[in-house]
């Protein structure tokens, strides 16, 4: 292995969450990191360029170097990823919305250019996990995301009981995501399943001109009509 020295540096640079001004979320230290940046790892390439794009007019597409990683990247194309690192060459990572490798699948590389003894730099950016149990009003102290529940009707809801067991045993707040489109149905779900007296955060479209953030009791909750239809989704549950 080259030393230290010689090595780049991975550089995790955050991305909007939709379409607004990206000045309005990002810092300048992400322009200033693009500019010196030609290689990248990517969820999807078009809309890459177009961030960088927008956040870099300057900057010339046609010198950037941009590797695709998502859920049909072979384990094996990793190596490949991260070769300019090992030669010299900076890299960025870059989310499809908000900051990598949470929550996103470039956390593998990240783990990969530790094990390379590669320095990792995260950058500030928007994270809607973050942004939405800061808006909360419930633990920040202690809570704990879980991603994506089971798609299984009987199995997710079994999961919000449990969930909700959790928060009220541990004072610890719950936090979850459902695909876009599933998210009128889960929260049907969570009005049928949850304890009236459970409070329920919903927030959605972080950092966008439409965003709703809201907590309430899950009684509360059952006297309005939202629609959440296609619009990226972050729920929050205690029982206290």
């Amino acid at each position: 292995m080259k030393s230290a020295t010689l090595l780049g540096k991975l550089y995790l640079i955050p991305t909007t969450m939709g379409d607004c001004d990206p000045m309005d979320v990002l810092p300048q230290t992400v322009k200033r990191t693009i500019d010196f940046i030609d290689y990248y790892i990517v969820e999807n390439e078009k809309t890459a360029r177009k961030s960088i794009k927008e956040v870099h007019p300057e900057k010339k597409q046609s010198e950037l170097i941009l590797f695709v990683l998502n859920k049909r990247t072979e384990v094996k194309e990793h190596q490949d990823f991260i070769q300019p690192l090992l030669e010299g060459e900076n890299v960025g990572l870059m989310s499809e919305a908000g900051c990598p490798g949470v929550a996103d699948p470039g956390a593998v590389i990240v783990k990969l250019a530790h094990e390379k003894g590669i320095q990792v730099v995260p950058l500030v950016g928007p994270s809607s996990i973050l942004l939405a149990m800061m808006a909360s009003g419930m633990n920040g102290q202690s809570f704990t995301f879980h991603g994506y529940l089971p798609i299984d009707k009987d199995e997710k809801r079994a999961s919000f009981k449990t969930l909700e067991r959790t928060s009220f045993e541990k004072n610890q707040s719950q936090i979850f995501i459902e695909t876009p489109y599933r998210n009128n149905n889960l929260l049907e779900d969570l009005l049928q399943t949850l304890h009236p007296e459970t409070h329920l955060c919903v927030a959605t479209d972080i950092t966008l001109p439409t965003e709703y953030i809201k907590t309430k009791r899950i009684s509360a909750w059952k006297k309005e009509t939202i629609d959440l239809h296609k619009r990226p989704t972050i729920f929050i549950i205690h029982k206290m």
